[in-house]
Parts: C-alpha cells; structure tokens; sequence
C-alpha cells in the first residue's frame, strides 16, 4: 500500500511509519520540520515537510504525490495546545491553533488528497481521535479546547463518510490509548508501538460498513 501518515516525526506517529514500513507498505511521512526529525529520517520513510494548518505546504505536498494512487490516509497530527482549557482561564488563540490542527487540519488533508484516494486500493482515511472528544464519555471538566476539537474531528468523519460513499471510501476515527508520547506523558501506562499496532490492526479490520464509526485501538466501539 502507498500510506502517507501525519504528526509521523515522534510518538504514535513514528511508530506507525516504523510498523508499516515494516509491513513492506510505501510511506509518505509528513512533519513540519524534517531536519530535526532524526529518528523519523532514520525509518527509510521519504520524509516531507509538511505543516497541516497550511493551505500553501498541504497544496505542495501534493505536487510532490501528484499522480500517485494512495490508500491510506492518516491524520495523526494533532496537539493538546496550552493548559488554559477552563471555562474561568480559556486561552482563545491556543484554541484556535488546536481546532484549527485537529479538525481543520485533518479535513484539508482528505479533501487535498481525495483524488489520490480515488485512484488507490485500500480507499481508507483513519483519523487519530481521542474519547476526550466523546460527549457520552466527558464526566470531568477541563481540558475544553482539547474536547472540542477533538468532537469537531469526530463529526468531520462521520459526516464525509456519508458524502464519499459513492467512492467506497471509508472514514473512521480512532482512541489510541492512553499513550506514553510528549502528549500523554510518562505516567501514561501503554508505549507507542503496542497503540500503533491496535490503531493498524483496526485500519485494515475496517470494512466499509464500519465506515462513520469510532473505535478504539482495540476493536471496540466508542461512545460519541
């Protein structure tokens, strides 16, 4: 398969390049800034400078793919943005900045890369989302931006999987864990490469009736 994946310089990102590639897939790895992503450079991926948010580095991304049939997309990129996520201490710009990389950010990707997606195999955009984004899940407060974006993602997928299924495209959404990345932090319980290997084994399980849905790096179901 010709995959590109996002976020690919460290974290679940980098171990998704690493366990694809190892799976004998082509990779098309983005990241903003190249030149200090050694270990990503290290995988053998072909490594392109990429920043999701904007509109001019997307378009010559695809310039460079142009003509190339891909059949997986993944949105990894993603940020937390700043700790002012309370509803008495909302920072709005580092908010911005986090729906504008989280949902925005994965929605010009698709759309960018749509007629790619037509012309490949696998037909498949796997959106790397969090149950922080499910509103049946939220039982504590905080974490506001983080939540809403990751919500926005959530419906940005549902609602393209209903408009690409004439192309039998499938858009789903996926929980990596809780993961020990810069992100999740070192308390989190689970390392990169066993999310990376639930989020790959639930993208090629994914058939097109699972199209729409959220599901976790197990298989499982999650609540919107």
């Amino acid at each position: 398969m010709n995959v590109i994946v996002t976020g690919a310089n460290r974290g679940i990102g980098l171990e998704l390049v690493r366990q694809l590639l190892a799976q004998g897939h082509k990779v098309e790895a983005a990241c903003r800034h190249p030149d200090d992503a050694k270990e990503l450079r290290a995988t053998g991926a072909r490594v392109h400078a990429v920043d999701i948010i904007d509109g001019k580095s997307i378009a010559a991304f695809v310039r460079v793919l142009d003509g190339t049939p891909i059949d997986l997309l993944i949105n990894n990129a993603g940020v937390y943005g700043n700790p002012r996520q309370r509803l008495q201490d909302f920072d709005y710009a580092a908010a911005t900045h986090a729906f504008e990389t989280n949902a925005l950010g994965a929605l010009r990707l698709s759309q960018a890369f749509l007629p790619h997606l037509r012309r490949g195999t696998g037909k498949k955009l796997a959106h790397i989302s969090s149950t922080m984004g499910s509103i049946g899940n939220t039982t504590s407060a905080g974490d506001l931006a983080y939540r809403m974006s990751k919500a926005a993602l959530n419906m940005m997928s549902k609602s393209i999987a209903l408009e690409l299924r004439d192309d039998r495209i499938i858009s789903i959404v996926l929980h990596p864990g809780w993961v020990r990345t810069a992100m999740g932090g070192r308390n989190a319980p689970m390392l990169p490469s066993e999310s990376a290997r639930g989020i790959l084994e639930q993208i090629a399980a994914a058939s097109f009736a699972d199209s729409g849905e959220f599901f976790d790096f197990k298989g499982n179901r999650c609540s919107w």
